[in-house]
This record gives C-alpha cells, structure tokens and sequence, in this order.
C-alpha cells in the first residue's frame, strides 16, 4: 500500500477565508487557495484543478503503460483534463471529467492506440474514484521525423 498526504489549511471562514494548500512532496507548499481562486479566477488553485491535475498525469500514466506493453518503445502523450463543477442544490459537485489527449506513437495502429486509451480511461485509479461521467477525445499525431 502507498500512502500519499497533502494538507489544507483555511484561516476565517466562507467567502472572506484564505487557505493554503501542500503535499508531501511539497509540489504544492502553501499554495494560496480560497473562494477568489476558486470561484473569482484570483492567482492561487482550487480543488477542481488539482483533481484535473490528477486525473490528467494518472490517465496518460496509465496509456503510457499500456502502450509499452503493447511493444511501443517511444512517443509522446498530452493531456487535458476538464472537471466540470454543477450547483447541486444548496451546494457544488463534480459532475464529469473530460479528456483530451493528442498522441504521436511510432509502430501502434491508431486502433489500437483508441482501445487503450479507453482502457487507460475507465482503469486508472483516479478514474475510478472520481466515478462520474467521462469522455475521451483523441487526436493521432504521426511522428515528428515521418
């Protein structure tokens, strides 16, 4: 088992509060967070995006592994995660999180490349704990040198 931890801390309360946020491998240390980055487009982050963050590196982690056990041996992979926050009531949810990947992988059929991704999709771990509606765009790049 691999444990990993991030901190959050918010001083005053609601829309005047201000927190900061840090991991563990202090990629994020004291990142300034709160309703203006959130909400306001304000400089500092915000949940939703580290959740995009997240899904993003752990989607095309996944594809990169499927891929080198499919026989690729090089390439390259870009992508973007979109996490849609809805008003739910009272309240906010995430309600889906949209992918776009562009890919350039030397030797793999195009078809091939699509079935993993999907797989990659519906099997990285935070795909799974997200639980909520995705979509995958993917964009075939041949090669810089063909």
């Amino acid at each position: 088992m691999i444990t990993r931890t991030a901190t959050a801390r918010y001083e005053g309360l609601g829309k005047t509060g201000k927190g900061w946020i840090s991991t563990q491998s202090k990629v994020l240390d004291q990142s300034r967070y709160g309703f203006n980055t959130r909400f306001e487009g304000e400089p500092g982050t915000n949940p939703e995006e580290l959740i995009a963050a997240a899904h993003a590196g752990c989607f095309t982690m996944a594809l990169s592994f499927g891929l080198a056990n499919a026989g690729a041996t090089e390439g390259s992979l870009e992508t973007e995660a979109r996490v849609k926050l809805d008003q739910d009531g009272a309240g906010f949810k995430i309600s889906r999180s949209d992918l776009r990947l562009v890919a350039s992988v030397p030797g793999i059929e195009e078809s091939e490349l699509r079935r993993l991704a999907e797989e990659a999709k519906a099997n990285c771990p935070i795909s799974k704990a997200l639980n909520v509606e995705m979509t995958l765009e993917v964009e075939v790049r041949a090669p810089a040198d063909a």
